[in-house]
């Protein structure tokens, strides 16, 4: 099997330190590479991670479950993406998810055991392809966004989805069927890697594997400070309005403070309950054009934050834009927002600790310089540096 050039990388494990992935040099030639997907037919974080590893590796094919190329953006299809058997399935891209049952099935057939590596990009199922046979062995390394949240979240995913009672029960004997199935493909990975502390916490509980962090890459050259654009009367918060998102938190907080204002960039199915609830200082916005959205950001006294995310790519746009961030205090908000540096946590989530923090909040404390600073830690060339240099290390090779 070829091996990899590697100019200045070390051989290493996951228990490496961060600092030493930031000191190794770049990786010349990983060989044959193919990168794993979950699916193709909406957009989100994970397809933002996906555009990076596909730019990194040109020429290296895609494999997923399902592809609908009207649902996604035409440089998609330049890809050489290779779908499962579930592209066949009727009305699949439109609901995906009653197929659940078949995702282990479609990515356990998936033989990519001939390559040098395989990378899978995994929030579901995509973990699950064989990357090992009697005759070769590929190394396989995810990069994990999640252990799949309605497997082993489903109770708090629940809460905030509607799901009957009927379904509920349904589902938790074919849940039960799937995580065995989960945490045994996790065994199967070579290397996983975190997409924040909170994930590698996850990862180490639920699949008993350690990891090392490596964060999202962030478009950081979008949004940057604008001294020309002054600092508004408004709190800004730009979502898709669905339900874990926890816009609500926000809208109810301002009702407490109506000497404030809230501007909600974004849309969803929640936002006509948001509006119904809203105090009148309170805008929805609905969804706006990137040069009007980028000129909110600049202009906001900070930008909130009050759902769980695993990583959060929107505080850091709004920190590279040189603006403090309020965020709960939990999941990726840790390692992004430095409270009394580049913002503040709030906690519990609640809408009474979010305006305790408001009410206290001067927007000048927080140099935009610094706030920038911090944004520039999750750039996409420090992502690209930081995920050559960890596979040059679990690939080998000096």
């Amino acid at each position: 099997m070829k091996r990899p050039v590697v100019d200045r990388v070390r051989s290493g494990t996951q228990a490496e330190s961060q600092d030493t992935l930031e000191r190794a040099g770049p990786v010349r030639d990983l060989g044959r590479v193919a990168v794993v997907h979950d699916w193709l037919n909406q957009m989100g974080g994970a397809e933002n991670v996906l555009e990076e590893l596909m730019a990194l590796f040109p020429g290296a094919p895609l494999y997923t479950s399902i592809y609908a190329r009207e649902r996604m953006p035409a440089a998609y299809g330049r890809w050489e993406i290779r779908t499962s058997f579930m592209q066949r399935l009727p009305q699949v891209a439109e609901r995906h998810q009653l197929y659940l049952p078949f995702y282990p099935l479609a990515f356990g057939r998936l033989d990519l055991s001939g390559y040098d590596l395989v990378l899978s990009n995994k929030s579901g199922f995509c973990h699950g392809v064989r990357a090992r046979t009697r005759a070769q062995r590929a190394i396989h390394v995810c990069y994990c966004l999640t252990p799949t949240r309605f497997l082993w979240l489903y109770d708090q995913y629940r809460e905030r989805e509607p799901i009957g009672t009927l379904t509920d029960r349904a589902l938790r004997p074919l849940l039960a069927l799937l995580r065995r199935w989960d945490y045994g493909a996790a065994q199967r990975v070579d290397h996983f890697i975190a997409i924040s502390r909170a994930v590698q916490e996850r990862i180490r509980r639920i699949y008993r594997r350690e990891s090392v962090v490596i964060h999202p890459p962030v478009d950081t050259e979008r949004f940057r400070p604008d001294p020309g654009v002054p600092v508004g009367d408004y709190y800004l918060i730009a979502s898709r309005l669905i339900p874990y998102k926890r816009i609500d938190l926000a809208v109810e907080a301002f009702r407490h403070l109506p000497g404030e204002r809230l501007v909600v960039v974004g849309d969803g199915r929640d936002r006509a309950a948001l509006e119904a609830q809203a105090p009148p200082n309170v805008a929805f916005l609905g969804r706006q054009p990137l040069e009007r959205l980028v000129r909110l950001v600049q202009g906001c006294r900070a930008f909130l934050f009050p759902g769980l995310e695993d990583f959060g790519i929107a505080p850091v746009e709004a920190m590279s834009a040189g603006r403090p961030v309020i965020a709960y205090g939990a999941g990726g908000a840790l390692d992004t927002v430095i409270p009394g540096v580049t913002g503040e946590h709030f906690a519990p989530q609640t809408a009474e600790a979010l305006a305790e923090v408001l009410a206290q909040f001067d927007p000048r404390a927080y140099d935009p310089r610094v706030c920038r600073a911090q944004a520039e830690r999750f750039s996409r060339p420090v992502f690209r540096r930081r995920l050559l240099a960890y596979l040059g290390q679990v690939l080998g090779v000096q």
